[in-house]
């Protein structure tokens, strides 16, 4: 199985921790495949100069064992020395795992966690449950979706990095002080192991667009999709939003099984090892998908997940839209060693069917939306044929037509309330529109589907800038989009066009 592991950018939404892996089934009896008659051949020479190597590497040990002073924890040192080798590869994906730490890996990949199950944001020196999600401690014991997390254990949250104090052993409580509604409650958890689906989708209320979103190429993900897909099929679906944002890779036989959906007949990727010749992998006895699809990537789209939004766009199957993804164009194996630790080596390369080599550098989007993933999610369904788009949402959710999603709607007021701002890449999505910014000038400008642009200043007090995302006055916003409508009640903002 082949698979990388990534470091994952810290986000707003935590659950236990972050792997990424991109798993590729070939038989080590592959990877490992010689010439026989070279082999015989450099045989003899070869094992004297191995037993050279082993002896030198026992001798070291024995020496440190015997005159350090400090002694040596034998295990520790040969665990490092493991280490050492592959670290010398200077491959990122390359790694080695003790027992345990491949368990860990493998769990990631399976979308299985210990812990109480959320997912949180911290905005505004408060900490936000973004969801409880199914099946967890969590979600069991009564936290909801909204709750503010105030204490941990009687520690009060005043940061981010607080989250870590939720975070524990299997079988360990952990008592949390939330606030909901402005009235305190407080829960004892009992942390857990769980699992979660892997794909997850719906239809948009009003609509006949699909929405089906993969978090982890694990080993049950094709089977997962395929129910997903033919339930959306009969519910009347004309087209689909493929969401991969988020997902950082796993078994490249369960992307090559969902691409199969897509595309009847052609080329997944070509791959090359050290021979640097490149081999086609290829899509057979699939079906043609037949309707209009939108895949939604991110920097945190990686490995698998690149290797299918390629293969859709290649095949002239799906349009790509968000944001320039990981770039991971490597495909790694795992190999078992006789103490249950494991190599995880690099063993190929691949490339796009257009034979796109993008290691390090990431797919570039057909259509470039940056740095709001809401943003993202309202073109894609507009670009899935969406036409009447009704927005509501607050700093821990969103829905889109009624229908509860991933995301976030950050608002801002000034001090007496008389002027709201919401995000402007959200507003300029919501008319469709395009968006800039002159630095020069401190002008926003959005040009809308018609080509008409329409100019915001900071100046006027019409445009604030806060960590570098721009946010619009709603007032003047709707004044100058006369389609807007919008509200904003108890922290939550409704916008339509």
């Amino acid at each position: 199985m082949l698979f990388t592991k990534f470091k994952v950018k810290s986000h707003a939404l935590i659950i236990v921790l972050s792997i990424s892996v991109s798993l590729f089934t070939l038989p080590q009896a592959l990877v490992f495949a010689q010439n026989t008659t070279t082999a015989n051949n450099v045989e003899a020479s070869s094992s004297e100069e191995r037993n050279k190597e082993l002896s030198l590497f026992e001798e070291v040990l024995d020496y440190l064992d015997t005159y350090n002073i400090q002694g040596v924890e034998r295990e520790q040192f040969v665990e490092n020395a493991l280490r050492g080798m592959v670290y010398t590869l200077e491959d990122p994906y390359s790694d080695y795992f003790t027992k345990e730490e491949l368990q860990a890996f493998q769990d990631g990949i399976s979308q299985s966690y210990t812990g109480i199950g959320v997912t949180l944001r911290f905005r505004d020196n408060k900490l936000y449950v973004t969801d409880a999600l199914d099946g967890s401690p969590a979600k069991m014991a009564g936290i909801k979706k909204g709750d503010i997390i105030t204490k941990v254990d009687g520690e009060a949250i005043t940061s981010k990095e607080d989250t870590i104090l939720i975070q524990g052993k299997e079988n360990s409580s952990v008592v949390l002080t939330i606030l909901r509604q402005g009235k305190p409650l407080t829960f004892t958890i009992n942390r857990a192991s769980f699992s979660l689906p892997s794909v997850r989708g719906q239809m948009l209320p009003s609509t006949k667009v699909g929405y089906i979103s993969i978090a982890s190429f694990s080993e049950q993900a094709d089977k997962q999709f395929n129910l997903k897909l033919q339930a959306l099929k009969k519910e009347g679906m004309t087209s689909l939003v493929l969401d991969l944002r988020n997902n950082l890779g796993g078994y490249v036989d369960a992307a090559n099984n969902i691409a199969k959906q897509f595309i009847k007949n052609g080329i997944l990727m070509y791959t090359s090892d050290q021979s640097n010749e490149l081999s086609p992998v290829r899509i057979s006895g699939g079906t043609n998908i037949g309707m209009p699809v939108v895949v939604l990537v991110n920097e945190q789209t990686a490995s698998a997940s690149e290797i299918l939004a390629g293969a859709l766009h290649d095949n002239g199957v799906a349009v790509t839209l968000g944001s320039q993804t990981y770039g991971k164009a490597r495909i790694q194996n795992i190999f078992s060693l006789s103490n249950g630790s494991a190599l995880k080596l690099t063993v190929q390369r691949y490339l796009t069917p257009n034979k796109v080599d993008f290691n390090h550098i990431g797919l570039s989007p057909d259509i470039v939306i940056d740095n709001n993933a809401t943003a993202q999610l309202i073109s894609g369904m507009y670009k899935a044929g969406v036409r009447k788009l009704e927005l509501s949402g607050s700093v821990y959710g969103i829905a889109i037509n009624g229908s509860p999603f991933a995301g976030e709607l950050d608002v801002i007021q000034n001090g007496n309330k008389t002027k709201t701002y919401a995000q402007a890449r959200v507003l300029s999505s919501l008319i469709r529109g395009d968006i800039s910014w002159n630095n020069q000038t401190q002008k926003l400008i959005i040009r809308d589907k018609n080509g008409k642009s329409k100019v915001f200043t900071k100046a006027s007090g019409n445009v604030k800038l806060i960590q570098d995302e721009a946010f619009i006055e709603l007032h003047e916003f709707q004044r100058q989009f006369p389609g807007l409508s919008w509200s904003y009640h108890q922290d939550t903002l409704k916008l339509a066009y």
